[in-house]
């Protein structure tokens, strides 16, 4: 049975109680985990602590090797990584071999950034004066990580918190653990003891001591609107510094020169890639009114062609929400919408082939206005609703029409709108004729609701590391303008 890491020790913690991983395709029991407490949180810091000082002493040329060879052993791995991930959370498993690419990537990608700077020398305001700035570690760092993505996401905290010299406790979702254990279990061995530590647990119970603990400076979590400010509530009056990243409505606006083939496969992939179970998940789509019944049309009749399934098995297209309370958050939705005077085209069903898992019928919806949930709330899961729109200046004004600001997609090869588009939409990135794709040296993350924090880029490494000024006035004399006057 997976246990817990704590200071380069697998341990089973200070409880006796453990937590159920089932298969959400199978609803078969897969493992058990520790359920961590705060005494757990209290050593796995109190290792990360410890082993700070030697990690943010130790040269960057040599944290970069290290984190070049996780990097290795994840990808000499990945096969048998992206099989348990895709038990242990649904994606289908070409989802989850491109996973462990990204993950594998990013760790190569903060190798080299973790040694490329460590501040910047200033022009002095006096011939005998030296000033520079100095980027440095900030100590132990709370790593929060979700269960749609929880290695890549997991790495994109990680591997730029390691790089920038800090240690890590990391909390995976009580429901995807098993993946990240084994995962520590064959990339991380090599690290010095206590610099990568992992707690299972849920998050009132393992989660939150991170946060409250007087030695855990940073706290990087991806996740829900409503975690995100239970965190931002507890850690306001410590000062910590938080590294949010909480969720999206991310709107998709068809351009009225686009193919409409192109745009249906495109808002496909976008709005149901793992099962519509993403941050970026394409939420409200916006179509030109003119072409808005051939559109609609369209989707519905490509998404029906998209096959259901547990996600080993070769073929399958969408594999099962996480959970049956997803689902039914999705299912509620959609049952708001029609009650409002939406229209199902497709989908929205359970299927009855599937004698277990959590499945549900990916579902086009036409008639939606942002009165209705499903276009206001995120939804997290696979329905697509959309919604005409006359002129490009209202098409802006329905993406701007939401608290969140995570991500947004224009479908046009009009360089007029394109410019317009990614100059007025409030989002944290803006995707033209590519929904989904992240670039490594570009950061990720949201405006408005969906937080601040960035991650990816320079700025993801940025994130890891406090701003100190050094002035030195090398000629150290008395100054004139001392007193007195």
């Amino acid at each position: 049975m997976p246990d817990m890491l704590i200071n380069g020790r697998w341990t089973a913690g200070k409880t006796t109680e453990r937590i159920t991983v089932i298969n959400p395709a199978t609803e078969e029991v897969l493992s058990d985990v520790p359920r961590g407490t705060a005494a757990d949180a209290d050593a796995a810091v109190a290792a990360a602590r410890d082993a700070f000082d030697g990690w943010r002493r130790t040269p960057a040329n040599e944290r970069a090797t290290l984190l070049h060879e996780v990097a290795r052993l994840v990808h000499n791995n990945a096969a048998e990584l992206a099989r348990l991930l895709t038990m242990e959370e649904g994606k289908p498993l070409p989802e989850n071999e491109e996973e462990l690419e990204w993950t594998a990537t990013t760790f190569h990608y903060y190798a080299e950034l973790g040694r490329h700077e460590r501040g910047r020398v200033l022009p002095p305001g006096d011939p005998g004066q030296f000033n520079f700035v100095i980027k440095e570690p900030y100590g132990v760092v709370a790593c929060i990580v979700p269960w749609n993505y929880p290695l890549l996401l997991l790495a994109w905290k990680v591997a730029p918190a390691l790089a920038a010299g800090n240690t890590v406790v990391i909390k995976p979702s009580e429901y995807t653990p098993l993946t990240t254990l084994r995962l520590a279990e064959l990339a991380f061995a090599h690290l010095p003891p206590g610099v990568v530590n992992v707690v299972t647990g849920y998050g009132a119970e393992a989660g939150e001591p991170l946060v409250r603990h007087p030695d855990v400076p940073v706290i990087a979590f991806t996740g829900s609107v409503a975690t995100g400010q239970r965190i931002a509530s507890i850690a306001a009056p410590m000062m910590k510094k938080l590294h949010l990243e909480l969720g999206g409505k991310d709107p998709m606006v068809i351009g009225p020169d686009v193919d409409l083939d192109m745009a249906v496969r495109a808002l496909a992939y976008s709005a149901l890639l793992n099962t519509g179970q993403v941050c970026t998940s394409t939420e409200r789509v916006y179509v030109p009114r003119d072409s808005y019944s051939q559109f609609a049309e369209e989707l519905a009749g490509f998404v029906s062609g998209l096959r259901l399934g547990n996600g080993l098995n070769e073929g399958v297209d969408i594999g099962p929400m996480l959970r049956d309370p997803f689902r039914q958050k999705v299912e509620r939705h959609i049952a708001d919408a029609t009650a409002r005077g939406a229209q199902v085209l497709v989908g929205g069903s359970r299927p009855s082939h599937f004698e277990h898992g959590f499945f549900l019928e990916p579902a086009v919806l036409v008639n939606v206005d942002h009165s209705m949930a499903i276009m206001r709330e995120e939804t997290f899961g696979p329905a697509i609703p959309l919604m005409p729109y006359g002129d490009f200046d209202e098409a802006i004004r329905l993406c701007n029409d939401s608290q969140f600001g995570l991500g947004a997609c224009l479908l046009s090869h009009d360089a007029r709108l394109v410019k317009r588009f990614f100059e007025d939409v409030k989002a944290g990135t803006i995707w033209i004729n590519d929904p989904l794709t992240d670039n490594y040296a570009g950061p990720f993350g949201g405006m408005k609701m969906t937080g601040g924090g960035r991650e990816l880029g320079q700025e993801g490494l940025d994130e890891f590391l406090e701003v100190k000024h050094v002035h030195w006035d090398i000629d150290g004399g008395v100054k004139e303008y001392w007193y007195p006057y």
